[in-house]
């Protein structure tokens, strides 16, 4: 049935006609009855990506099983719906977690896999696609493909950060990692300027796992921030620490309770010129009043935003625009600083500016958004015209400096920017499925 469907920024709530898988065994039928279609997952995308408007949607929630484990070797096989959540709440507990997630659990597998995401470990274990071993994908010509990094490398690196445009991933099997407990060990460090970031995550990637800063994108020159970082401890480490019982205690009782919510939609956004500036020098403050090393249960570390639901409709009914560039690291704190420089002269700002790095190491999908550099993710308002011509000026700074933009979190790149930042097109285009289609690939690969 037609039904309006919304990306995580809330840009648009067109019409699209809704499909919804259920039987692995049966995808292959749906498919070839509706397409051109696109395969949906928790709608976590910001963007058009996982978006067809006025066509078809082949929604994987009830792709939501558990198919098999290995206990000694932490392989699991999952349908494609299966939310990242449900898999670390399960098996965290029993000593094995995903070696990488974004900064949202509420993801599915198959989400994950067709925008290869990262997390804030990508300089130790790189991002999503380097964990998973293989995957079973349904063509909208009826074929079910089984494919591994050994036997059929080519759609693999097509489909690792495809964006659901190579088929529907029905199946996926992932390598876990140990774990010896839920809690990590944090270190929190303010810093002003450019210079000190970069040392600091220079400085941090040998002996840290996870590595992120926040950053005051009004700050102007000054570029002050807040630099966290943290690795995992052991089960030793966390049983000679008895206090940590009650917090655990404590968390699941708050993960299995009410979680907070934003229960409805202003008629403005809540961010705004009034509000930008006392909220970031307010988070600076009480950040840097908890500097120093800590324990942190490793949900609220990963996933800060996760226990408020909707929290994007705080940018009112026009929603927002998220802009994630990576630009390679010579010349990376030049333009880094005149897209923090160009925000400041808008007037224009970010609740959400997140700074990191990449570690030296490629992606293995032929569209990945990782690459060697240093990433700024930024989040603004919809004020029309306004917010574009902003948006402009920072996609000229990011192709200057060669970079590129996250197309999980893009809504309006241009197609220059898009070819220039992702030159493995042409190469990934003869693996793509004619059957399937979105708002993004029409937008930016005409297809």
């Amino acid at each position: 049935s037609m039904k309006p469907v919304s990306a995580w920024g809330r840009l648009s709530n067109d019409l699209h006609e809704v499909q919804v898988l259920t039987d692995r065994t049966h995808v292959a039928p749906v498919l070839a009855a509706h397409q051109p279609g696109l395969a949906y997952g928790n709608g976590r995308s910001y963007g058009d990506v996982c978006l067809n408007p006025n066509g078809h949607l082949w929604h994987t929630s009830g792709l939501n099983k558990l198919i098999a484990f290995d206990e000694a070797t932490g392989r699991l096989v999952c349908e494609a719906g299966v939310l990242l959540r449900d898999i670390q709440r399960l098996f965290v507990p029993r000593g094995w977690m995903l070696p990488v997630t974004p900064g949202t659990q509420l993801i599915t597998v198959g989400g994950a896999i067709a925008n290869d995401v990262h997390g804030k470990n990508h300089h130790a274990v790189g991002s999503f696609g380097d964990h998973v071993l293989g995957l079973s994908l349904v063509r909208t010509t009826g074929e079910m493909l089984q494919l591994d990094w050994a036997n059929t490398p080519d759609l693999m690196r097509a489909t690792v950060g495809g964006l659901g445009l190579t088929g529907v991933i029905v199946t996926a099997e992932l390598q876990l990692r140990r774990v010896g407990s839920p809690w990590l060990r944090t270190e929190t460090l303010p810093y002003k300027g450019l210079s000190e970031f970069f040392e600091l995550a220079d400085a941090s990637e040998h002996d840290w796992e996870h590595t992120v800063s926040w950053i005051d994108c009004l700050a102007g020159p000054t570029a002050r921030g807040i630099f966290m970082r943290a690795n995992h401890m052991t089960a030793q480490e966390a049983a000679a620490m008895p206090s940590l019982r009650a917090t655990l205690a404590a968390q699941n009782r708050k993960m299995q309770g009410k979680p907070l919510r934003m229960p409805f939609v202003p008629p403005v956004s809540l961010v705004n010129g009034l509000s930008l500036k006392p909220f970031n020098w307010a988070y600076y403050q009480l950040q840097k009043l908890k500097s120093g090393v800590d324990v942190a249960h490793y949900e609220p570390f990963f996933y800060p935003l996760d226990n408020m639901q909707h929290w994007n409709r705080m940018y009112g009914p026009h929603g927002f625009y998220q802009y994630q560039s990576v630009v390679p690291r010579e010349g990376g704190q030049d333009a880094v600083q005149a897209m923090l420089d160009a925000i400041a002269a808008s007037g224009e700002g970010s609740f959400l500016a997140v700074l990191k790095t990449f570690g030296n190491r490629e992606a293995k999908g032929l569209l990945s958004f990782p690459q060697p550099g240093v990433t700024l993710a930024l989040d603004f308002p919809n004020r029309g015209q306004r917010t574009l011509r902003l948006l402009a000026q920072l996609d000229a700074i990011v192709r200057e400096a060669s970079g590129r933009l996250y197309m999980a979190k893009d809504a309006r790149m241009p197609r220059g920017l898009f070819e220039a930042g992702y030159p493995r097109l042409s190469e990934f285009a003869t693996y793509r499925d004619p059957g399937i289609s979105s708002a993004m690939s029409r937008r930016l690969m005409e297809f």
